[in-house]
C-alpha cells in the first residue's frame, strides 16, 4: 500500500500548481474583427493620446479584466500571426477563455448592428462602437443595466468602468459595506445601446435599440446566467426600464422588482432604479425655480431610492439566494427610516459637496428632521423638465 510522504505531497501540490499555472491560448480573430471590436485605434488622431499597437489596446482590455476577475498576478500577451490574433494567459483557470470568446461572438451582433445603422445613414459622426471591455468575465456578482457608456470613457480612460455614473454608484455600494476594490465585480455593466457618446446623446440613442436586439438579447442571457445559477440584475433609468418592459414585458419601476426569463425555465430578479446621475438634475435648484429647499427635498428622496437600490446589489450579489422581495424591504428600511439621518449626510456630502461636519449640522437642524420623514414621499416635480436617464 502507498503510503504518502512529504515528499509525494509536495509534488502533488506542484503539479496542481502546474496545472492551474500552465498557460491557455485564446483565438481573437482576424486582424479585422479585433480591430472592429476593440474600437481601434480608440483615441488617436494624427497625435495620439495613447499611442498604442492593437495588440497593446487588446492587452490593455484584458488586463483589467484579469485584475476585476481576482487574477492580480495573472498575465496575458497578445500576439500577431498570419493576419490572426490569440491571447496566452497564465496564472488563470484553464475555462477562462470560454466567456472571452463568448464575449466577442456576441460582439460580432453590436458590430453588424452599428454597419447596418450606419448603411441606413443614422449613424453620427461623433460615436464609436464601444463593447463592455475590461470588466469581469468570469467572477460576476451582479449586472448593471445602462442606456449607453460615455464617450470619455473610450477616448480618454480606455476603462469601461471609469466614469462619472460608474464612480457614483460604486460609492454607494461601498457605502453598503463593499470594499472598494471589489466593486468591479458588481459592476458588469450591459448597455442596451453599445455606443460611446455624448452624454446629452441620451434622447437620439433612444431611437437605435432594434439594430442590437440580437446582441441585446444574448448579452443578458450570457451575462446573467451561469453553471452556479443567475446573478441579480439592477435596470437604471427610464429607457433601461422602458426596454424590459418592451423585450421581456415586465414593468419595473423605481424600488419594484421583476423577473425575467432570459431562456425558458431560468428566471433572473430585475431592480428598477434611478439612473446614478439622475441626482443631479432631481436636485437642482434651478428645476424648481431656485427653490433650494425643494431641490433638497427631491435630492433627499432619491438618495434613499439610490442607497436601497445599492443595498439590495450588495446583499443579491453576497447571497443569490436570497429572497429579492424580503432584502429590498429590509433595504428601503435601513435607509429610508433607520439610517435616514446617514441618508441626508451622504447627501450633503456627495451631491452638496459639504464637510462631513457641515452636513451633520444640516441634517440635524428641525427642517431637515422634518424632510427627512418624508424621504418615503413622492419627489416634488421639478418646475422644469427633467432629462429622462
Amino acid at each position: 500500500m502507498f503510503k504518502p510522504t512529504r515528499l509525494s505531497f509536495a509534488l502533488a501540490a506542484l503539479l496542481t500548481s502546474a496545472v492551474v499555472q500552465a498557460d491557455i491560448e485564446v483565438p481573437l480573430g482576424s486582424t479585422q474583427r479585433v480591430t472592429q471590436l476593440f474600437a481601434f485605434p480608440n483615441n488617436c488622431n494624427v497625435i495620439c493620446f495613447r499611442p498604442w499597437s492593437l495588440e497593446q489596446t487588446v492587452e490593455h482590455y484584458l488586463n483589467q479584466s484579469l485584475q476585476r476577475d481576482g487574477y492580480s498576478r495573472a498575465k496575458v500577451n497578445v500576439k500577431h500571426h498570419d493576419g490572426q490574433l490569440s491571447a496566452t494567459f497564465t496564472g488563470v483557470p484553464d475555462s477562462y477563455g470560454q466567456p472571452l470568446t463568448a464575449l466577442l461572438n456576441t460582439a460580432d451582433l453590436a458590430y453588424e448592428g452599428a454597419s447596418n445603422l450606419n448603411s441606413n445613414g443614422k449613424w453620427a459622426y461623433n460615436w464609436y462602437l464601444f463593447l463592455p471591455l475590461g470588466m469581469a468575465l468570469e467572477n460576476r456578482k451582479s449586472v448593471e443595466l445602462l442606456h449607453f457608456p460615455p464617450d470619455y470613457s473610450l477616448t480618454q480612460a480606455q476603462d469601461y468602468l471609469e466614469s462619472a455614473t460608474t464612480d457614483r454608484w460604486a460609492a454607494l455600494l461601498t457605502d453598503n459595506g463593499i470594499p472598494a476594490t471589489e466593486t468591479p465585480a458588481y459592476q458588469t455593466i450591459i448597455d442596451i445601446a453599445p455606443i460611446a457618446a455624448p452624454s446629452n446623446a441620451g434622447k437620439d440613442l433612444e431611437n437605435v435599440y432594434s439594430y442590437f436586439s440580437d446582441y441585446q438579447i444574448r448579452m443578458v442571457r450570457e451575462l446573467s446566467l451561469s453553471s452556479k445559477g443567475s446573478l441579480p440584475m439592477v435596470a437604471f433609468g427610464a429607457p433601461v426600464r422602458s426596454w424590459i418592459k418592451q423585450q421581456y414585458g415586465q414593468t419595473v419601476n423605481i424600488l419594484g422588482l421583476a423577473q425575467i426569463s432570459p431562456e425558458p425555465g431560468k428566471t433572473v430578479s430585475v431592480l428598477g432604479a434611478n439612473h446614478p446621475s439622475y441626482i443631479w438634475y432631481a436636485a437642482d435648484p434651478a428645476s424648481y425655480n431656485g427653490d433650494e429647499q425643494k431641490a433638497d427635498e427631491a435630492g433627499l428622496k432619491v438618495m434613499g431610492q439610490d442607497l436601497s437600490a445599492a443595498c439590495w446589489q450588495a446583499g443579491m450579489g453576497q447571497k443569490p439566494a436570497s429572497d429579492p422581495n424580503v432584502l429590498l424591504k429590509a433595504c428601503m428600511n435601513t435607509w429610508q427610516v433607520t439610517r435616514k439621518e446617514q441618508t441626508c449626510e451622504l447627501f450633503y456630502t456627495s451631491v452638496r459637496n459639504l464637510t462631513p461636519e457641515q452636513a451633520n449640522a444640516k441634517c440635524a437642524t428641525p427642517p431637515l428632521k422634518t424632510q427627512l420623514k418624508q424621504l418615503k414621499g413622492e419627489v416634488p416635480t421639478p418646475a422644469v423638465a427633467v432629462p429622462k436617464l
